[in-house]
């Protein structure tokens, strides 16, 4: 008698909670694991697929992409859900706001939001949500209904915006953000933001652990005075000129203030995004030893632990933060072996050709920031943490677990019954270099080109069922928009 809709069979299981992975097999039934056992019978399913003993992972859930920010938001869910299966992505957690880029409109998000999720729906290859940026005083307001009514919990604040651009100065924030005349984009507003997260976590006390404020630490007013040097002695030229321009101790400081006014108004929840320098991590560092109150989690990027402003291919790698020095690259490392990083993201930007560079393809400071690379997480993740010792349940907790427990992704993050049946396989054996040709992503380039990685994701699968084939993206859309908690 059948029971189960599929079994995964002839497995190594990867588990975060679980040091010594287990060769085993893995039933399906209604998207969810239903047992787990190496004597499951293959006549009780209606599909069977044999692992040939391939690690199997959980997931990955990326808490960092930003779909939409430089193509149709619509477009752009479906082709970098792709690239995102590719990498053994099943949930991706996007940064969301108003103002230029994104559906470049301001307003409410009582209004705004609504048209995210339309525009998303039915395009998605893997199950997404969204985090969102309260950018003036009448979201915070909002945050409650964002909650409660859209089952956003996470929110944002992006510190360097106050002087600064997106990809460089900016003397007219009011316009590029779009929020009202009269406000500004600063500190204050920033502490506001703060206690309207605190205060929705004191208005639904039973989810206050998964309502948090992630913050990208960088300080408008020392990256303006820095850019105004590299530019004016000209003696730096590419990646290396553009991470001189947004110095460590930029991040440093962006990471102190953040913490003390994370102090000052209560706000126990959050979360240090892509920290890209020795200097940034000890910052974070210093602060959670100051502040043992507050509950931060610190992130890093596969970009920042794969390639530095040397090895990138080209300005193709210009990114905020900066890709840094070798030595912040190893520093990285360090604090991914030792514990105190908390999750591996991608940052997923896709941005194309046509839109990333200058008329001189050699300027790094007309050029866009950000790029994509959800597609090599898992892979790259698994390539140089095990040529440096990393376990791998390690990876598993960072690429899945840790996020899923802090943005809400009750059912996400781990391999055991009752939890989505996300599973990534990973050949541990496969060596092969990374080119942009071979990516789903609509972005033409990878500052990884050449790379060489010696795992390789080659299934993914969904709730069950069955998205990347043997690296090819397989099926139609099946991705869900995830109102957390969920």
């Amino acid at each position: 008698m059948t029971q189960y809709d599929l079994i995964l069979a002839n497995i190594e299981l990867v588990r975060p909670d679980v040091e010594r992975s287990e060769r085993t097999s893995i039933a399906v039934n209604n998207g969810t694991v239903a047992a787990i056992s190496a004597d499951l019978d293959p006549a009780s399913a209606k599909q069977v697929v044999d692992g040939r003993g391939k690690l199997a992972f959980p997931g990955v859930v990326d808490a960092h992409q930003h779909w939409g920010i430089y193509n149709e938001l619509g477009t752009d869910t479906e082709t970098e859900s792709r690239a995102s299966a590719q990498g053994g992505v099943t949930t991706a957690l996007n940064y969301m706001r108003t103002g230029q880029y994104y559906l470049n409109k301001g307003g409410e998000y009582r209004e705004f939001f609504p048209e995210v999720l339309a525009r998303s729906e039915g395009r998605a290859y893997v199950d997404y949500g969204f985090h969102l940026a309260p950018m003036m005083a009448r979201h915070i307001a909002e945050i409650p209904e964002l909650v409660e009514r859209f089952g956003v919990p996470s929110f944002k604040v992006f510190m360097f915006y106050g002087s600064h651009g997106l990809h460089g100065r900016s003397d007219d924030q009011n316009s590029f953000l779009m929020i009202p005349e009269g406000e500004r984009y600063d500190y204050a507003h920033f502490e506001f933001v703060m206690r309207g997260v605190q205060a929705a976590r004191e208005k639904f006390p039973e989810l206050a652990g998964e309502i948090s404020l992630s913050l990208h630490c960088e300080t408008a007013e020392i990256m303006r005075a820095y850019t105004k040097i590299v530019e004016t002695e000209g003696r730096l030229s590419g990646l290396e000129a553009y991470s001189a321009s947004r110095p460590p101790h930029s991040e440093g400081l962006a990471v102190s203030i953040a913490s003390y006014l994370a102090h000052e108004t209560g706000l126990a929840n959050i979360n240090l995004l892509h920290l890209s320098s020795r200097k940034a991590i000890d910052a974070a560092v210093r602060m959670a030893a100051a502040f043992p109150h507050i509950d931060f989690r610190r992130e890093v990027t596969v970009g920042h632990l794969l390639a530095d402003f040397r090895t990138a291919s080209s300005i193709s790698g210009k990114v905020n933060p900066p890709l840094r020095d070798r030595d912040d690259v190893e520093a990285l490392w360090e604090n991914v072996l030792n514990g105190t990083i908390d999750w591996v993201v991608s940052d997923h930007a896709c941005c194309r050709d046509e839109e990333k560079f200058g008329q001189s393809r050699d300027d790094v400071f007309v050029a866009k920031s950000g790029f994509g690379g959800a597609e090599y997480l898992l892979a790259g993740l698994v390539t140089e943490g095990r040529r440096r010792g990393l376990p791998l349940h390690r990876i598993a907790q960072l690429s899945a677990q840790r996020p899923a427990q802090r943005f809400g992704l009750r059912r996400k993050g781990d391999l055991a019954e009752g939890y989505d049946a996300d599973i990534a396989l990973v050949d541990p054996d496969a060596s092969w270099v990374v080119h942009a040709a071979d990516s789903e992503s609509s972005q033409e380039y990878t500052p990884f080109e050449g790379f060489e990685l010696t795992a390789r994701v080659t299934d993914t699968f969904l709730r069950g069922e069955r998205v990347l084939a043997d690296g090819k993206v397989v099926g139609e859309p099946r991705g869900r928009y995830l109102a957390r908690p969920a």
